[in-house]
């Protein structure tokens, strides 16, 4: 999966706030599929190879629910290695009766389940890059029916939770405004645009086809995301050098974007609120 490793840049890490930690694990774990790598009273770290991080699971000291019309998460994306993987993984949830929906992107092929507090999940798998098609210099995607019993006859033995090469393929969010999100996402932190939609925009590095999305479907106009309230936390964007991360800082610096530093770790939000940890490889 070389479009989330050196010299792109990519989302590697999602941390959630839910409503109650251990049923949120319960279906992290039997539905989903991850690994607790570590955990407390309050906070859990999730893993498929049982050593690199993807998700955070924190419950805050009186959660507040979501609110239908804020900025914050639409879905994080889980990417498996293989088809046959995406196929093992459909055959275990049409066992466990999750509701679920399904798509066909071209690029890739989806599936959409939410978790006990309405966080957006997709498990999906890629189609290899060289059948990708191309359309006035952006990537082609669509919103197709997905082809379930093509998919279902790729599984290969019964699901055993993520495979090892499961990583955090990219994230979708709900912004207030597409412009001032390109600038910030584009401008700023150095990812491109790859395909357009109405009322949506697909950045990536690399051309991956996206490894972040935004979009003003919920028509987000209410406050910023409280602390204690449940969705999206934060998400870390990792960059390949410590050169690359100053260059986006010093870009998000010269627009007028407060970047946040607390010794090596650097911090910022774009302008819808939705806060982001620059990390790096080194």
């Amino acid at each position: 999966m070389s479009f989330h490793r050196q010299p792109n840049t990519f989302v590697n890490v999602v941390s959630l706030n839910v409503s109650k930690l251990e049923r949120s694990l319960d279906y992290y774990e039997k539905i989903i599929g991850f690994q607790i790598m570590e955990k407390n009273a309050r906070k859990a770290i999730l893993t498929a190879d049982g050593e690199t991080p993807l998700v955070i699971l924190e419950q805050p000291d009186e959660p507040l629910p979501k609110a239908a019309h804020q900025p914050g998460l639409y879905h994080f994306a889980i990417l498996l290695p293989t088809r046959a993987n995406l196929g093992a993984f459909l055959q275990h949830i049409i066992e466990k009766k999750v509701q679920l929906g399904a798509s066909d992107h071209i690029v890739s092929e989806a599936l959409y389940l939410s978790d006990p507090d309405g966080n957006g999940i997709e498990v999906y798998a890629d189609r290899p890059p060289l059948v990708w098609q191309s359309e006035s210099g952006k990537i082609r995607m669509s919103t197709d029916p997905l082809q379930v019993e093509s998919l279902l006859k790729e599984a290969k033995g019964s699901w055993n939770g993520l495979p090892v090469g499961t990583i955090m393929g990219h994230i979708h969010l709900h912004v207030t405004n597409l412009d001032e999100a390109k600038r910030f996402y584009c401008d700023g932190l150095g990812f491109d645009v790859v395909y357009s939609y109405p009322q949506a925009l697909f950045m990536s590095t690399g051309g991956y086809h996206h490894h972040i999305a935004v979009n003003t479907w919920n028509r987000a106009t209410e406050a910023k995301f409280c602390e204690n309230q449940v969705g999206l936390q934060s998400f870390s964007i990792l960059y390949p050098s410590e050169e690359a991360r100053k260059e986006a800082i010093v870009n998000l610096q010269n627009f007028g974007y407060s970047v946040k530093q607390d010794g090596n770790n650097y911090r910022t939000e774009d302008p819808s609120g939705n806060q982001i940890q620059l990390n790096t490889l080194n």
